[in-house]
């Protein structure tokens, strides 16, 4: 019988939670951009609730320009000045400046690897201390649950679905890449 993850079965009445875990979650992601969105948001989540970032994840698409990578590298003082001052997102000086830094180191990988995506294959697979050491080398304001999460979430490494629920088995006909080592 097809059971839904704990967390989504004992918490029926957050269709937050419950529309991203069943058409985000653990599903693998090919586009830079929303490669870079769910790296911001896990950034943005910490210490913090994920609904919170799920209520919020519409604004945070609005004031980061769609998570354009581009146009997000260009932030200035203005941009920052701008984001702290919107309610709508998480207004924490250190996570609006790891999306700006972020975004620029991105574009730097884009241009040795091609692609986000290809930076992160190239290092996949590797255990999650060696991933977690790689984005700190690589990133500001990626702590070891920050990179589990975003790892988890976008389909690296295995962990987001329990295995009998209906959504994991959607994902692992996708061919994440955590399925395609075994």
């Amino acid at each position: 019988m097809d059971t839904y993850c704990r967390y989504i079965h004992s918490h029926p009445e957050d269709q937050f939670n419950k529309i991203y875990h069943d058409t985000q979650y653990g599903f693998p992601l090919d586009d830079d951009n929303l490669l870079f969105e769910r790296l911001v948001l896990e950034i943005n989540q910490a210490g913090l609730s994920w609904i919170t970032i799920l209520k919020k994840a519409d604004n945070f698409r609005r004031v980061y320009d769609q998570f354009d990578l581009a146009r997000v590298a260009a932030y200035e003082e203005a941009d920052r000045a701008r984001l702290l001052a919107d309610a709508g997102i998480i207004r924490n000086r250190l996570k609006v400046n790891a999306a700006i830094v972020n975004a620029q180191k991105i574009l730097e990988l884009q241009k040795e690897f091609g692609s986000f995506k290809n930076w992160l294959d190239a290092h996949h697979p590797r255990p999650k201390e060696e991933w977690v050491k790689l984005f700190r080398k690589t990133f500001v304001f990626t702590g070891g649950e920050i990179v589990n999460e975003f790892l988890m979430s976008t389909g690296y490494i295995e962990g987001a679905h329990e295995a009998d629920c209906p959504i994991y088995r959607i994902i692992k006909t996708q061919n994440p890449p955590w399925a395609i080592i075994k």
